[in-house]
């Protein structure tokens, strides 16, 4: 039986930015300036502010500040609120059927700071992380979401306690009780989508992330066949009951997926199942200059795991309309956009949009591709006049790590973020600090809350 315990630990314990291949650390840098810019923006939901209202400032060396008031909290308590922050709009980025920089880049930047670690530790640590998380999915045939579990809490968990033991330097025998422990308080379900409950799954993950490395600097132990043992983590959490645990090697550090799955930018704030087919429905409203009123029907042809998210077909809130076909598509032909402006109560209640709500029509199909998501996405539009106006399947949204934005464009998405609650030119600085992360001394250097904090 492949001994994925100890190889993921010997794996986080020994990686080094500079054993990377091409494309990781751009896909690395990629996610965590996103992330950044997201959880600035999310800062003032309601859900951070009722999270941040839960735990205490913290005074000394071993603390980290909350994003971006800057107020000191302990570690492993700024992680939380950051991570719920980063989460809180859905507008962060994809990969691993999941969420990896919102679970990652909190954890890791919060105990970054209290080591004052270099970008280049920040860069491995993230490395560590993301391969782990990507081999474990890769193992199991299922679909996570499919049995209710949020692969985002349940990977993501084990993936960061991993990250965090890499900052700490920890040896192969530290890690893996790390990853053990971390095993141990993985949770999130979907049926929570569309509520406050799922950003709290980012935050607690990245939490209990930084808590199972801790724990482990401390001489606290798990077991160390946690994730294949037949009572372990893999089989516990598996949809299909049969993980694939028969090889000897699991290939980490030679079988790189960084380089091939990569983060996947949210152009929209909204569940990532929505983004191609509103691409489709936008261009076919712009091309066609349709309004409202000229639409009998929308149509579009998703994947079932798509669907299964995507539970609310009469939302009422903003929260709810994130995980919407029927808001996505018809935001994206009355406004012909789909933005953080368009993701509050007020407009998702409007009667223009709401009225829509009805028009479209999803069916599914069992095929699955990338993300357990539908190989394609389909949109077509019956109008009033019997017209049918199709769009060309697809397969790739925009922002994607196969068709991704360019700098200035993702520089314009984090902008947008960030100047929510930051002065442009602090924004643009920040931006530029982060695009060239690598090159940091300290985490501490970094300049994302709105006062500089003493390190």
């Amino acid at each position: 039986m492949l001994e994925l315990t100890k190889q993921a630990a010997k794996f986080a314990s020994e990686v080094k930015m500079s054993q990377l291949p091409p494309r990781c650390a751009e896909a690395i840098t990629t996610g965590i300036t996103d992330c950044v810019g997201v959880m600035i923006a999310g800062a003032g939901e309601e859900a951070v502010q009722i999270v941040a209202g839960m735990v205490s400032a913290a005074t000394g060396k071993d603390t980290a500040p909350e994003i971006p008031s800057g107020r000191k909290l302990s570690s492993a308590d700024a992680a939380l609120v950051n991570g719920v922050a980063a989460h809180a709009l859905d507008y962060d980025d994809v990969a691993l059927s999941g969420h990896p920089s919102t679970v990652l880049v909190p954890a890791i930047l919060a105990e970054g700071w209290t080591l004052g670690s270099s970008g280049a530790d920040v860069i491995a640590a993230y490395a560590a992380g993301y391969e782990i998380w990507a081999l474990l999915e890769a193992l199991e045939p299922g679909a996570y979401h499919e049995r209710g579990f949020h692969p985002t809490a349940i990977l993501g968990t084990v993936a960061t306690a991993a990250a965090c033991a890499r900052l700490h330097g920890y040896d192969s025998g530290k890690t893996a009780h790390a990853i053990a422990i971390g095993a141990s308080l993985a949770s999130g379900l979907v049926a929570n989508f569309g509520t406050m409950t799922k950003p709290l799954h980012a935050g607690r993950s990245a939490q209990s992330g930084i808590i199972a490395a801790r724990l482990a600097g401390r001489g606290f132990t798990g077991a160390l066949d946690v994730l294949e043992h037949r009572t372990g983590f893999m089989r516990a959490h598996s949809p299909s009951s049969d993980p694939q645990l028969d090889a000897q090697d699991a290939g980490l550090g030679t079988h790189w997926r960084l380089p091939q799955f990569g983060i996947n930018v949210k152009r929209y704030p909204a569940c990532y199942g929505t983004h191609r087919a509103i691409d489709a429905m936008i261009e076919l409203a712009r091309e066609h200059n349709l309004t409202a009123d000229a639409v009998k029907e929308i149509r579009v042809r998703t994947g079932s795991t798509q669907k299964l998210m995507l539970r609310n077909s009469n939302p009422q809130t903003g929260l709810e309309a994130k995980f919407s076909m029927e808001f996505a598509l018809s935001a994206a032909l009355v406004v012909r956009r789909v933005g953080l402006a368009e993701l509050t109560d007020e407009f998702v209640r409007r009667p223009d949009v709401a009225a829509n709500f009805a028009k479209v029509k999803i069916s599914v199909t069992e095929e699955k591709a990338e993300l357990d998501f539908a190989p394609d996405d389909r949109v077509s539009v019956l109008l009033t006049n019997g017209a049918v106006l199709e769009h060309a399947p697809v397969t790739d949204a925009k922002g994607s790590w196969k068709r991704p934005m360019n700098r200035d464009e993702f520089e314009e998405k984090f902008l947008d973020c960030a100047t929510r609650r930051l002065d442009r030119g602090h924004a643009s600085e920040l931006f530029e600090q982060l695009w060239s992360i690598a090159k940091i001394a300290s985490v501490r250097d970094l300049h994302f809350t709105q006062q500089r904090v003493a390190a």
